[in-house]
C-alpha cells in the first residue's frame, strides 16, 4: 500500500472524528440542557451554548489538522495549498470568534478579568 493511500485514509479519519466530535459534543449539550429542565432558561442557554460550543471548537480543530495531512502528504500542490491557508484563516477566525463569545472577554483580557472577577467564597 503506498504512503499517499495510507494519508488518505489518515485524512478521512480525522474529518470523520472532527465531524463526530462536532455532532457528539451536540447530542451531549442537548441531553444536559433536558436533564436540566428544572434550571432557569437562561442556565439551560448557557450550558448547551458552552458544551455545544467547545465540540465545536474541537471539531475545528482536528478538522484544520486534516486539511494540513492532506497537503503535506496527500496532495502538496500550490493550489491545495491556498485552499488550506485559506481554510486555516476561516476556521482560526471561527474558532477565535466562538472563545470570545463563549469566554466573554478578548484573550489578551482574560489576565486582567481573572484578577477583577470575585473569588468563588466571595459570591453571593
Amino acid at each position: 500500500m503506498a504512503i499517499k493511500t495510507v494519508m488518505e485514509w489518515v485524512t478521512r479519519t480525522f474529518e470523520m472524528t472532527g465531524v463526530l466530535v462536532i455532532i457528539g459534543g451536540f447530542v451531549l449539550a442537548a441531553a444536559r440542557t433536558l436533564q436540566a429542565r428544572a434550571a432557569p432558561a437562561g442556565t439551560r442557554y448557557r450550558t448547551m451554548r458552552g458544551i455545544f460550543g467547545r465540540s465545536v471548537l474541537l471539531g475545528l480543530e482536528i478538522l484544520v489538522a486534516a486539511d494540513l495531512i492532506r497537503t503535506v502528504a496527500v496532495a502538496p500542490t500550490l493550489d491545495n495549498l491556498l485552499a488550506l491557508g485559506l481554510l486555516v484563516v476561516i476556521r482560526t477566525f471561527l474558532s477565535w470568534s466562538l472563545e470570545v463569545e463563549m469566554e466573554g472577554v478578548l484573550p489578551w483580557k482574560r489576565h486582567e478579568a481573572a484578577q477583577t472577577a470575585p473569588a468563588p467564597d466571595e459570591e453571593a
